[in-house]
């Protein structure tokens, strides 16, 4: 269908709450989404309204006439109220030209009907002036004000109003907060409103951030799938030197989060920002996005993809060469190049699980065991795949690190993936840095691990983890030069702004420096902008621990316990702290926890060997350390300059004699 203009009604409806509940009761929530939506489609149909979008817990539809808009709203959320189950849902309300795009519709009456529902409180209907206006005719459908406010990226203060019927809430004048820079009353002077105090001076103009793509079609599980087509847009777009492009991480934060523009771009320092959706049905695939300039919310472009599964990575490029057109890049010959790079692999279902297993390895924990065996599949299906073979190597280095498995199984095989990822494109910066990584953890091969995690950088600028890995695996573990390592952090920082991991890596630097305050002070940045980060809580304790301060050091290991199931890394922490307590006892009996779980699970022994030695076991901690020594554990780098060594075995001839056998530079 041609895009057409149209003034048409427009409601927003969402449950609130909806995401706490599903993590207290998943049952619960999809049995009140599943209500949601049968009414939403059953009051649809009699009032003749269209559902434009499903997304998750909420709606966006359109009718020709806001009457039967009003009359649709008013008969659900009296059904959501008074009918078992009760859905505590809130709706917006607004009438305005609109533009049609087959399943897709734009236009400034979008956008305020989102910001009027994101006031919205449970029970009730909001309704915009415009809306109001059309109702004078119909005195069955009673308002009445709940204040003047005004919108971000909205020009005009907009009066809001609920319907006042029996059983629906009436939230109090001026009660709501929402999407809004500043709020009036009710026949109060209105100030010029300013837009949201964008600080524009200091924002790249040739800057972006690609949000992760929604999913919109029936499968919550094909969130794999939209995450990582926008995921492999900004793969494409860091090739181009003269566009700003904010990190993978900081830019998937603003998934769950009510988009607010200003915020977006005053925090990761961009001008503009990639949306868009995905639908997959069977092997076919639509694929919608949008480009908006941040500063007025003005949408500089837009476009629609009807493809077969086969096509995505033309999709993909061609996003990525509308995204230059727009903001006046200046395309070489080498930079299309690199923009438009030959299909990373010919096989559908190869990259499928490439992405299925991207999306687990990111969570973390025990989900990277199921990553591993994507990447494993999708490489079976093409040996020939450089990224599946890159990430493969990588997750392999983080299931040592975390201790998942025995390290020396686990890097040997990350070796091989990273040098075939390298043959067969040796454009890619990851496979570098997981080699700079093996080289450094595992050969102790210093020259071959520098040069390869400079290698990586040298290819990508703008890679984090080249950056942090560097930082903290090479420069402050092996040659303890802590203020390089510092401004490597700090560049990963600047790279990924809203990085729990990137604080993490951070406070672990400082750590070693002995700048203790301010490795607490990266922890706890960390967790403001994750509160599950369970690295940063365990570095929080171990910074605690080192500032004497235990009780909380305590409180920080037990949260990272429950964090991750008990992961003995944290366990290891409660140890330390209860001996330096003069609680050996507590400690005795979470040694032996550990001890009965290495004998189903891998426990890396570096750690053990510091649990022993904090219990003045220190024969068994020499035991540990000739294990760890023996399987290559990753976390022997650490010793040279950890602060958490005790000092009776940092003094011990036999701990010296580890460290010239590990072969640190001098």
């Amino acid at each position: 269908m041609p895009q057409h203009r149209q003034l048409s009604a427009i409601l927003f409806t969402d449950i609130e709450g909806y995401t706490s509940l599903m993590q207290q009761s998943e049952q619960k929530a999809i049995m009140m989404r599943d209500r949601h939506r049968q009414v939403i489609q059953q009051e649809h149909k009699e009032f003749n309204g269209r559902v434009i979008q499903y997304t998750g817990d909420g709606t966006l539809s359109t009718f020709q006439s806001l009457v039967d808009a009003v009359k649709c709203a008013l008969c659900m959320q009296q059904q959501f109220l008074l009918q078992e189950p009760h859905v505590p849902v809130r709706m917006g309300l607004h009438i305005g030209d609109i533009i049609f795009n087959d399943e897709d519709i734009f236009g400034d009456g979008v956008n305020i009907a989102s910001r009027i529902e994101s006031l919205g409180v449970a029970g009730s209907v909001l309704i915009s002036d415009k809306a109001n206006e059309e109702l004078h005719n119909h005195p069955s459908l009673k308002t009445v004000s709940v204040g003047i406010y005004q919108f971000k990226n909205v020009k005009r203060a907009v009066e809001v109003f609920a319907l006042n019927h029996d059983g629906l809430v009436k939230p109090a004048p001026n009660s709501l907060n929402g999407k809004t820079e500043e709020r009036h009353s009710v026949g109060e002077t209105q100030k010029k409103p300013e837009l949201g105090g964008y600080a524009v001076k200091n924002i790249p103009a040739k800057s972006i951030a690609v949000l992760p793509f929604l999913n919109i079609g029936n499968d919550p599980d094909q969130e794999y799938f939209s995450d990582g087509i926008a995921e492999e847009i900004i793969n494409s777009l860091t090739n181009l030197k003269d566009l700003k492009v904010a990190g993978r991480t900081s830019s998937f934060k603003f998934r769950d989060n009510d988009l607010d523009l200003n915020e977006l771009g005053k925090r990761l320092l961009v001008s503009t920002v990639l949306a868009g959706s995905v639908r997959r049905q069977g092997n076919r695939v639509r694929i919608t996005a949008q480009l908006v300039n941040i500063e007025d919310g003005y949408q500089l472009w837009s476009e629609k993809y009807d493809r077969d599964m086969d096509d995505v990575f033309a999709i993909q490029d061609d996003i990525a060469l509308a995204i230059t057109k727009k903001l006046k890049l200046t395309l070489l010959k080498k930079d299309q190049h690199l923009l438009t790079k030959k299909k990373p692999t010919n096989n559908a279902a190869a990259y499928e699980l490439y992405l299925k297993g991207k999306f687990y390895v990111t969570r973390r924990g025990a989900w990277m065991l199921k990553g591993l065996d994507c990447y494993k599949q999708a490489i079976a299906m093409d040996s020939q795949f450089a990224l599946a073979h890159a990430a493969y190597a990588d997750a392999n280095l983080l299931i040592a690190t975390y201790g998942l498995m025995p390290p020396k199984e686990t890097l040997a095989r990350a070796k091989q993936l990273a040098e075939k990822a390298t043959q067969l494109d040796p454009s890619l910066c990851e496979p570098y840095c997981a080699l700079g990584y093996y080289y450094a953890c595992f050969e102790w091969n210093w020259l071959e691990a520098k040069k390869n995690f400079l290698k990586s950088i040298a290819i990508n600028a703008r890679y984090a983890e080249g950056h942090f890995r560097y930082g903290f695996n090479y420069l402050t573990c092996v040659e303890g030069d802590f203020e390089d390592a510092a401004r490597h952090a700090e560049t990963a920082i600047q790279v990924e702004p809203l990085s729990s991991l990137c604080y993490a890596m951070y406070s672990v630097i400082l750590h070693g420096a002995g700048k203790f305050n301010e490795a607490l002070d990266a922890c706890k940045t960390g967790i403001e902008l994750d509160p599950n980060s369970f690295l940063c809580h365990v570095n929080a304790g171990i910074a605690q621990m080192a500032l004497h301060q235990y009780e909380d050091a305590i409180s920080s290991f037990e949260y990272a316990c429950k964090l991750s199931a008990r992961q003995s890394m944290a366990i290891h922490g409660l140890i330390w702290v209860y001996c330096l307590t003069g609680r050996s006892d507590k400690a005795r009996v979470l040694m032996n926890e550990l001890k009965e779980k290495s004998k189903s699970e891998y426990v890396a022994n570096t750690f053990s060997a510091i649990s022993a030695a904090y219990l003045k076991e220190s024969e068994e901690a020499f035991d540990y350390f000739e294990k760890a020594y023996i399987d290559r554990d990753p976390i022997l780098l650490m010793l040279k300059y950890v602060q958490w060594v005790p000092l009776h075995i940092r003094n011990d001839p036999r701990f010296q004699n580890l460290l010239d056998r590990i072969g640190f530079p001098e």
